[in-house]
């Protein structure tokens, strides 16, 4: 097998070495375009600086956690002297990695420090691959993946990756007095679907002490979110359930933010057209592939008065939800907007071949230059 990967189920093993390298540089190249498809965005005004600085912040951390797996994952399909696995990625529903390496990288994040103390430096490594490729005609196959290893760690060390949990921060917007209003961000990595999710809340505090120094609030803020931070739920369903848990903050605005998924004819064997685009494409190495982009919101639209106890009231949010053949009641969203961002060739042949259900769908496009266009 060269440069292949066999798909047979809905996970599948880069266990050959030049298809797990140009996975990984296929998502080196997507990653890059995600900050400028934020950038346009914000430049339209459908994002504002602190959310286009939220998002930044996250899809640099995919970028890490890629980065770091390509590390751990350098030497695959070669003969090390010891086996150490093959990166699982979902073929199906994501085309990202299994959720279950999020889980292992975590732990060995735990553990790094205690690795790269037995471990040589990186200078002495290669140090001792160049004696061995000199003296003794060799490829230095097994110092070769000691240093892989140890880059490995090293990345993990840094930190900055996308975990499986990525608990919520707060970024004050607005308000000194009574009324403070705060941007609060999250992320997952959603088990089921395998796919990075990004949670975006506005929200107005009325409480007694700004929530981020609220020893009480903020940590059952914290909690509660996380909790609901499931793909399966309606965002109506997670403001509702926020809202009523906390008297004293208001949600006035909820976006949940999909990367992926990723679709890629050497990789990848989703449904639908866009195989087939990407198959009749035929682009140039590290211009095979498709990435989905879904945005889901929810807004409020006017504000109630509730009972709470004997002698006060709670004001209620009034989520706005589609209007558009009741699409609102399904969606528990105000709108969702799907988009798709991928290189020239491909988007000329989803073009040409305009496939039912693309129309509504918005299209960035990238260049190899870091342009993109939106269609």
């Amino acid at each position: 097998m060269t440069g292949k990967v066999q798909i047979e189920a809905d996970h599948a093993a880069l266990s050959d070495t030049f298809a797990s390298r140009r996975y990984f540089r296929k998502f080196d190249v997507i990653t890059g375009h995600l900050g400028r498809v934020a950038g346009m965005m914000r430049a339209k005004g459908e994002l504002n600086s602190d959310e286009v600085e939220v998002l930044a912040r996250y899809m640099a951390m995919v970028g890490f956690t890629f980065r770091a797996l390509s590390m751990k994952y350098l030497l695959v399909g070669r003969e090390t002297g010891q086996f150490f696995g093959s990166l699982s990625i979902d073929t199906v529903d994501s085309g990202f990695p299994v959720f279950n390496e999020l889980l292992v990288m975590a732990n060995d994040a735990m553990q790094a420090a205690s690795h790269l103390d037995g471990m040589p430096g990186a200078e002495a490594l290669k140090r001792q691959m160049v004696e061995k490729i000199v003296a003794g005609q060799e490829i230095p196959t097994r110092l070769q993946f000691a240093l892989s290893q140890r880059l490995y760690y090293e990345e993990l060390q840094r930190g900055q990756m996308f975990w499986a949990r990525n608990d919520p921060l707060p970024i004050w917007l607005s308000g000194m007095g009574d009324r403070r209003r705060y941007l609060l961000h999250w992320a997952v990595y959603d088990s089921q679907l395998n796919l990075p999710v990004i949670y975006l809340m506005e929200v107005e505090d009325s409480g007694r002490d700004p929530l981020p120094k609220d020893e009480h609030r903020w940590p059952e803020v914290q909690a509660q979110l996380m909790g609901q931070s499931l793909g399966g739920l309606k965002l109506v369903t997670i403001a509702k359930g926020f809202d009523a848990q906390f008297n004293d903050l208001h949600p006035k605005k909820l976006r949940r933010i999909h990367l992926g998924p990723m679709y890629s004819h050497a990789y990848t064997h989703q449904s639908g057209p866009l195989r087939e685009v990407l198959a009749e494409a035929e682009s140039p190495e590290g211009q095979d592939w498709a990435l989905a982009w879904t945005v889901e919101e929810l807004e409020s639209e006017r504000v109630t008065e509730e009972r709470v106890g004997w002698f006060s009231t709670a004001e209620r949010e009034i989520f706005a939800l589609d209007p558009f053949g009741g699409r609102g009641v399904d969606t528990g969203a105000t709108r969702t907007e799907r988009s798709i961002i991928l290189p020239e060739r491909p988007y000329q042949v989803l073009v040409e071949k305009s496939p039912p259900g693309f129309a509504s769908v918005r299209k960035f496009v990238v260049s190899s230059a870091g342009r993109v266009l939106s269609y």
